[in-house]
C-alpha cells in the first residue's frame, strides 16, 4: 500500500522548491566569488560605454582596463575615478556628481542612522551587483575592520544608480554605468579589488581647520594622511586598521 507523505515533510519540500526557484537566477548571475557577475543589463552598459571611455582615456594617455581608484567626497558631493598609467601613477580621469547622499557629515556608526560611510573600503568582483533595483551597484563592504573594531553596524551600503539614497551614494544611471564599465574593465585586466575612499570633504588643512570644532574632527584627522599621501605620490596608500585606528603607509 502506498504510504502518505507527512504534511510537515510536504510543507518543507514545498519551501525548498520555492527557494530553489527564486534563487536560481541569482545563482546564475552571481556564480563564482572571484568572478564579475554579469547580466544583460550590465553587458549592455559595458557595450554602450566602453568605446567612448576607451577613446577618452587614450586622449589622456591612459588605457581602459588599467587599475582604477575611486574617491568620494560628501561636500562637494562628487565621485572621481582615477586610472593608473603605465608607470603606476594614478591620474584623475572623470568626476561625476553624487546626486543623493544620506545623512550629514560624519561617519556611519549604527544600522539605521541614515549616514553614508566615511573611510577606506575595497570592492571585489563579488561585491558588484548587475541586477540591482537601482540600475547597477556595488557594495562598499561596510563595516570594514576599522568599523567593526569600533562596534559600528550597518549593511548593504552601496554606490548605485537611480539617484535616490538611504545611507548610500546614489549616482545617475548614466554615471553608474560609466563607473561600472571602468571597474569591469579593470577587473578583466587583472585588478583584484578596487579601492574606494570616502571623505566628508577634501582633506586640506584649510578644510580641517574649518571643521575643527565639530564632533567628528578627531576621526577626520585620522583620514587626512591617506588623502595627503595620495596627493603627494599619485599612488593609492596602503591602509590597515589596528584597534580601531587607521594606519596609512605610502605604496612602494
Amino acid at each position: 500500500m502506498k504510504q502518505r507523505m507527512p504534511s510537515e515533510i510536504k510543507f518543507l519540500a514545498f519551501i525548498l522548491a520555492a527557494l530553489a526557484f527564486l534563487c536560481l537566477p541569482a545563482l546564475f548571475a552571481f556564480a563564482g566569488a572571484d568572478e564579475l557577475p554579469r547580466t544583460a543589463r550590465s553587458d549592455a552598459a559595458y557595450a554602450q560605454n566602453a568605446p567612448s571611455l576607451r577613446d577618452a582615456l587614450q586622449a589622456d594617455g591612459l588605457d581602459l582596463g588599467q587599475p582604477v581608484y575611486l574617491r568620494i567626497t560628501k561636500q562637494p558631493a562628487e565621485l572621481t575615478a582615477y586610472v593608473a598609467a603605465a608607470d603606476g601613477a594614478y591620474h584623475a580621469f572623470r568626476t561625476w556628481p553624487v546626486c543623493s547622499v544620506s545623512g550629514e557629515l560624519g561617519p556611519k556608526t549604527r544600522e539605521g542612522d541614515g549616514q553614508a560611510p566615511e573611510g577606506f573600503y575595497t570592492v571585489t568582483p563579488a561585491a558588484m551587483n548587475p541586477a540591482s533595483r537601482y540600475h547597477l551597484s556595488f557594495n562598499l563592504g561596510f563595516p570594514n575592520a576599522h568599523d567593526r573594531a569600533l562596534g559600528h553596524t550597518g549593511s548593504f551600503l552601496m554606490v548605485h544608480g537611480a539617484c535616490v539614497s538611504v545611507g548610500c551614494f546614489a549616482m545617475t544611471d548614466a554615471g553608474i554605468a560609466e563607473i561600472w564599465t571602468l571597474m569591469q574593465a579593470a577587473f578583466d585586466g587583472g585588478q583584484a579589488a578596487v579601492p574606494v575612499h570616502t571623505f566628508p570633504f577634501p582633506m586640506t588643512q584649510e578644510n580641517l581647520q574649518r571643521h575643527a570644532g565639530e564632533a567628528p574632527a578627531t576621526f577626520w584627522q585620522s583620514l587626512a594622511p591617506a588623502w595627503e599621501t595620495f596627493e603627494a605620490t599619485a599612488r593609492v596608500p596602503l591602509i590597515s586598521a589596528q584597534g580601531g585606528v587607521y594606519m596609512v603607509r605610502a605604496a612602494q
